[in-house]
């Protein structure tokens, strides 16, 4: 008698070639345990990618400043963080841990909203330790500074605070 399996399998869109059928090579946890971790071929092209696992629903939902509500995003953080990084010595891997911890802040807080305030607050305080370049370049951005003035302030207030460590 042939049992049928309990366990379903779920493809992936390749993102080099857009199949959407492929195999799992392997799964794992990440490193946080908050996620499996699966690495995939493409059944077509043969080029493999990760894929991850996660729980989602816990994650509040981000008040914009005009009052719009919208899921958390991390890949619009990541792009973000990875335009500012941009020709910095900064690695992908601390990129996504930055990610990684405040996705973690947020699902431990419990609440069912966080105003977008506080995520752009978190990733520039990540974003100060980790590269100053980065950092105005993320900040200039995100608090859109209105002329010249304020970004020199920023600046030389970042160095003041640099001096005082």
């Amino acid at each position: 008698m042939h049992h049928a399996s309990c366990i379903m399998e779920v493809t992936m869109k390749c993102p080099f070639c857009g199949n959407i059928e492929d195999k799992v090579i392997d799964s794992r946890p990440s490193k946080e345990g908050d996620a499996i971790r699966r690495r995939r071929e493409c059944l077509k092209c043969g080029k493999r990618f990760t894929s991850y696992e996660r729980v989602e629903d816990i994650i509040p939902m981000v008040v914009k400043k005009d009052g719009r509500r919208e899921s958390f995003d991390r890949v619009k953080i990541l792009g973000g963080l990875k335009k500012a990084c941009e020709k910095r010595p900064v690695g992908i891997e601390a990129i996504e841990s930055i990610v990684d911890s405040i996705e973690q802040k947020l699902i431990s807080l419990g609440t069912k909203e966080i105003p977008s305030a506080w995520i752009g607050e978190e990733v520039m305080s990540s974003l100060k330790e980790l590269d100053k370049v980065a950092y105005v370049r993320f900040a200039s951005v995100y608090r859109q500074f209105k002329d010249i003035n304020e970004l020199m302030n920023e600046v030389k207030s970042l160095f003041e605070h640099k001096k005082e460590k």
